[in-house]
């Protein structure tokens, strides 16, 4: 139910918002507020559900204050929120880069907080129509050549001597914050009223300076966040900024904002930040710099490692087959070398992960499920699909298991008693669902298609419920993903199995989907993502998911 005590008002001037406004603007609404977004032009990208009013009612302008320097109307916005807060109703301003935690409340209609030990900002504000620091604020804020006093005594007196000479000094000219944060805190003081001012983490608990902190990959936020923060200040123009030179255009989804984003289902893709020709020119000095650094380094790696003393190293796959074949019990990365596959150790080397896990199993009556049975990497090395050799490794491996084949080619011409093939669309999961009622239950499925991140995830949804209590559920190839295949703004799987592997909630882009996941979680005892090459400085790779 909406919170029918406080609304909160918002001002955009005009055009288009970006994800970031509205993340905020949802923020707010998903938790129960009605929102009034005013404007004075056309407006795109508003989420349903807000209502726009003209803030001509509020102050009628032409032209709209902004600051030399920095080119912004924020003085304007300063203007706009005192006089709404003044004509409107139990209602509390946000500045549209100012998400929502919880629901706003306050039984004084005060509601402000500390920035810093010396500032209250004015990013969300909640004042008494009949407050005496309202009526300072607007009274000072009618004059635009009004000379604030809170800045020391030289700089009172520069101004008090430029408007005697006829000079004066109008608010554009003067610091950043003179008619926000500044002079709200100036005449709170003055008042006595900033004893409502709510602590650091109630409205601001990320600083300025913090604010990148907000875009770290896995932050814990527990130092800033707590049960007692209702908004989290974003710094817009700023934030905007580090995000299209610094992120590439929207944070990661493993960010703080990037949580929220996929938490309110707001796509960046569809609402991007805009990019101005400064910033496109720093974008590109960026990358320059990245990519200069990491040549950098690797030059440092290359000398480091030649005036290092040579160490003598064994390389497994570079030893004749006679000296690790016939060892021991049969090995899937002897089989796998022997037929030439890519999950072996002449490149991937999922095979002796394969071996851990398998080995107790090889000699029980299976059922086996692989996605994406070979034929792609056959063609790749000039070889007949037909030939099948990822088949022929598992129906060598395990002499009683039945494999199950699921790919999009056509049927091979390859035969086995103990071998089914069943050809689907990995987009489709209408598709999937109609081959998988013809499987039995499954004790392994090794997902090996094509590495597209919605294909892995549809097959993960279909068929994980097909798993037996105990079974196996791998997905290879999360390092890399097809462009011709891969999908804009969806959460790539090995972000989503990681994010759950640290955190136990899945997170995605996709709403609904990320409810599918989420249903599953009852169902899943262990899911352990690896490295390429399970080297801990590369990049994730295989990951393997137990089902209770």
């Amino acid at each position: 139910m909406a919170n029918k005590e406080y609304e909160i008002g918002m001002l955009w001037i005009e055009g288009s918002l970006s994800f970031l406004e509205q993340l905020c603007i949802q923020s707010f609404m998903d938790a129960g507020h009605h929102v009034a977004l005013y404007h004075y032009g056309a407006l795109s990208n508003v989420p349903d559900g807000t209502e726009l009013r003209d803030a001509n009612s509020i102050l009628p302008s032409k032209t709209f204050l902004k600051y030399k320097t920095a080119g912004s109307p924020a003085l304007h916005a300063d203007q706009f929120r005192f006089r709404l807060l003044a004509t409107q109703d139990r209602m509390i301003w946000a500045d549209t880069d100012a998400y929502c935690m919880k629901p706003f409340w306050t039984k004084t209609g005060h509601f402000y907080g500390w920035e810093s030990e010396k500032l209250i900002n004015s990013g969300v504000l909640g004042l008494p129509k009949d407050c005496d620091t309202l009526h300072e604020l607007i009274e000072f804020t009618e004059d635009e050549y009004s000379i604030p006093t809170w800045y020391g005594d030289d700089y009172t007196q520069k101004l008090t001597e430029a408007r005697d000479a006829g000079t004066p000094v109008h608010a554009s000219q003067q610091p950043w914050g003179v008619w926000g944060p500044h002079a709200l805190t100036h005449f709170l003081h003055k008042t006595g009223e900033a004893r409502h001012a709510l602590p650091q983490d109630g409205l601001y608990p990320f600083t300025f300076k913090d604010r990148r902190l907000m875009l770290r990959r896995n932050f814990d936020t527990t130092g800033y966040i707590t049960e007692n923060t209702y908004s989290v200040h974003l710094y817009g123009r700023r934030m905007r900024a580090r995000i299209v030179e610094k992120e590439g255009g929207a944070p990661h989804p493993k960010s703080l904002l990037g949580k929220l984003l996929v938490k309110h289902g707001i796509d960046p893709a569809r609402a991007p930040i805009p990019i101005k020709p400064e910033q496109k020119k720093a974008m590109e000095q960026a990358a320059a710099e990245k990519a200069q650094k990491a040549a950098a380094k690797s030059q440092q790696a290359d000398t480091q490692a030649d005036s290092k003393p040579k160490i003598a190293r064994h390389n497994i796959s570079a030893l004749p087959a006679s000296a690790r074949y016939g060892i021991g019990d049969v090995n899937i990365t002897d089989l796998a070398d022997r037929y030439d596959l890519n999950r072996g150790p002449k490149k991937h080397r999922f095979s002796e992960l394969y071996q851990m896990l398998f080995h107790p199993l090889r000699k029980r009556m299976l059922h086996i499920t692989e996605l994406g049975i070979g034929a792609e990497e056959a063609a790749s090395k000039g070889q007949s699909a037909n030939e099948m050799s990822s088949a022929r490794m598992w129906l060598e491996y395990f002499p009683k298991a039945r494999l199950h084949a699921l790919d999009t080619a056509q049927t091979p011409k390859f035969e086995h008693s103990r071998f089914s093939y069943h050809k689907v669309n990995f987009d489709s999961r209408t598709d999937l669902d109609t081959v998988c009622e013809d499987l039995p239950e499954m004790d392994i499925v090794i997902d090996a298609a094509t590495q597209a991140s919605h294909h892995q995830q549809n097959s993960f949804l279909t068929l994980f419920p097909k798993l037996k209590s105990g079974g196996l559920y791998i997905i290879e190839g999360l390092r890399w993903q097809p462009k011709q295949l891969e999908r804009d703004g969806i959460t790539k799987t090995s972000d989503l199995l990681y994010g759950y592997s640290k955190t136990g909630v899945f997170e995605h882009t996709d709403s609904d989907v990320m409810s599918e996941f989420n249903a599953l979680r009852s169902h899943i005892s262990g899911c352990f993502v690896f490295q390429a090459g399970f080297d801990v400085k590369k990049r994730h790779q295989i990951a393997v998911i137990h089902k209770r």
